[in-house]
Parts: C-alpha cells; sequence; structure tokens
C-alpha cells in the first residue's frame, strides 16, 4: 500500500503537492493491485498531542510495549481512549503502507506544524517501522543543497532523515526536491530563475521515475 501525505498550506499553486502528485500517480501505475490511502495535513489537521497522550507514551515505554498491535494496551482512562482513537486510525495506515510519500515545503528551514503534528501522533517509545520505504516530495524557496551557502539552514531533510531512522529504524528514504521557487517572485532571486527551472524539471522527472 501507499500512503500519501500533503502538508502544504498552498492548494493549486505547490509544487510539493505537485512532485508527490507526479510520484503517487506512477507508483500506482506500476502498482494496480495495491493499496492507496491519501491525507491532506493541511485542508485536514492532526490535532497537536495532548496530556493524555502522554500518559499513553509514558505507559508504554514504562512498561516496554515494542508490539504496535499492543499499543491500544496503554489507553486505560476516558482521556486516553480519547487520545488513542485520534492515533489508531493513523497508526493503522503507517503500518499497512509498505511506501509513505510526503509532499511537503521547507517553512522556516524546517517543516509545516501540520506534518509534525502528524509525527508526534504515530510516533511511541522504541517503535520500528522497518521494512517500509519513506519518500518526501519537497519545495524549498532558496537553494540549500550540498555545497550551497544555505546548506547549515536545511532543517527539512536532515530532521526528517534523522527522525525516520531514529524513531523508526528506516533508512530507506529517498529526497526529491524543487528548489529556489521563489525566485518566480522574489525580485532580489530572478536571475536564478533558470536555475529553479531546472531543479523543478529534474524533481519532475526523478519523481516520475
Amino acid at each position: 500500500m501507499l500512503l500519501h501525505l500533503d502538508a502544504s498550506a498552498r492548494r493549486a499553486a505547490s509544487f510539493s503537492r505537485r512532485l508527490s502528485s507526479v510520484y503517487a500517480e506512477t507508483w500506482r501505475a506500476a502498482h494496480p493491485q495495491a493499496g492507496y490511502v491519501y491525507r491532506d495535513l493541511a485542508a485536514q489537521p492532526v490535532p497537536h498531542i495532548g496530556e493524555a497522550w502522554t500518559e499513553v507514551c509514558d505507559y508504554i515505554l514504562e512498561h516496554e510495549i515494542t508490539d504496535i498491535s499492543r499499543y491500544g494496551e496503554a489507553a486505560r482512562t476516558s482521556a486516553q481512549r480519547q487520545a488513542w482513537a485520534v492515533v489508531e486510525p493513523l497508526l493503522a495506515e503507517v503500518v499497512a503502507a509498505e511506501v509513505i510519500l510526503i509532499g511537503t515545503p521547507m517553512y522556516n528551514y524546517s517543516i509545516p506544524s501540520a506534518l509534525k503534528a502528524w509525527l508526534d501522533q504515530i510516533t511511541f517509545p522504541k517503535m520500528s517501522l522497518e521494512g517500509r520505504s519513506f519518500v518526501v516530495t519537497g519545495a524549498r524557496g532558496g537553494a540549500y543543497g550540498p555545497g550551497t551557502p544555505r546548506e547549515p539552514y536545511d532543517h527539512q531533510e536532515r530532521y526528517l532523515r534523522d527522525f525516520f531512522k531514529g524513531h523508526f529504524r528506516v533508512e530507506d528514504v529517498t529526497f526529491i526536491h524543487a528548489e529556489l521557487v521563489n525566485a518566480r517572485l522574489d525580485p532580489a532571486l530572478a536571475h536564478l530563475r533558470d536555475r529553479h527551472e531546472e531543479s523543478l524539471a529534474a524533481a519532475l522527472k526523478e519523481a516520475a521515475r
């Protein structure tokens, strides 16, 4: 199954959505019998975690529950069961997926709060999603690739790569970025418009591949 998430606040003019759509269409054509689930994290935001969620998390940690199918045992009070009711369908989608596709822009050097809220809801101590793959299609206003002056400010790819490895034990992660998208609007970046177009074309080609 392919789990497809979009996190951009933009709709029609979103480059990350455009890239994730291309990837999803190609993947589904190659796997016509596989399942597909789509979530728009911006249009239908996942709530932020609350105290009851932290209590569920603490119980899982204290009682060394590593089997994801047993996490629900940690929801013992009414508030905790309400918190678990939010988590359960989100986590079930992740567990069922072979590939988790995330379309996300870079906001303020990092990821949108909508994506962070989803990650917080589905992440518990010492869990493993080994055997799955993550694909991230990103859009960034500037250039943050290796060797660029802004490379040290990239807390989008670095954060997600570290998160997937550190929390989920997943190292099969692919990033596809369209960079310099602000060159379409910012007069100060107008001279980089060609580089943006090259980056976008390469990203679209990679997503389709």
